[in-house]
């Protein structure tokens, strides 16, 4: 069971890495419940700002360009005081939209694939590693995004196993937690 609190009491105790912005990076495979958690810290951490790593990836071949993207964009601006932002991704139409700024106070919750990459090491204040067993992730992945994803899974989940086994980013985590019980 994900404890909640005691990733609430670590995100209020560390210090910001990004400038004025603590960031929570929030990673794991597809399917695990990323987005999940996020939604549910990101309401109760007044002030925060969630942002998804699928706003970022350019395309579904882009897991590894939109961990770089997120560190160019997004992390490296807020260190530096400078505006931060984003360049969509219109899943729909397999096309990037334009730049798009992000408003981003004393917290940012990042939740995604690759949101915990070794070159966003240095701007996050805490990670959180999910995990489940891959039928499980898939079930969950494909109930949520459909055939559209279906398409694609196998390609995925081949970078996600080169994403990570380049990062690791589960050995950084200050927390780790398996869903597959929790859902």
């Amino acid at each position: 069971m994900i404890d909640l609190q005691a990733i609430i009491d670590r995100v209020g105790a560390v210090e910001p890495l990004a400038g004025r912005t603590r960031v929570l990076a929030i990673d794991g495979r597809a399917g695990v419940g990323k987005t999940t958690l996020a939604a549910e810290l990101g309401s109760r951490l007044a002030g925060s700002t969630v942002l998804a790593m699928d706003s970022v990836y350019p395309g579904w071949g882009g897991l590894a360009e939109g961990s770089e993207r997120l560190v160019s964009d997004v992390l490296k601006p807020l260190a530096d005081g400078s505006p931060a932002g984003i360049r969509s991704w219109d899943w729909q139409h397999d096309r990037e939209l334009e730049w798009q700024p992000l408003e981003i106070g004393e917290l940012l919750i990042v939740e995604g694939v690759g949101s915990a990459s070794q070159k966003a090491a240095p701007f996050l204040s805490c990670v959180v590693w999910l995990e489940a067993e891959p039928a499980l992730r898939r079930e969950r992945a494909l109930n949520r995004d459909g055939q559209m994803f279906a398409t694609h899974w196998d390609a995925w989940a081949s970078q996600e196993d080169q994403l990570f086994a380049r990062e690791r980013p589960a050995e950084r985590a200050d927390f780790r937690y398996d869903t597959g019980s929790n859902g």
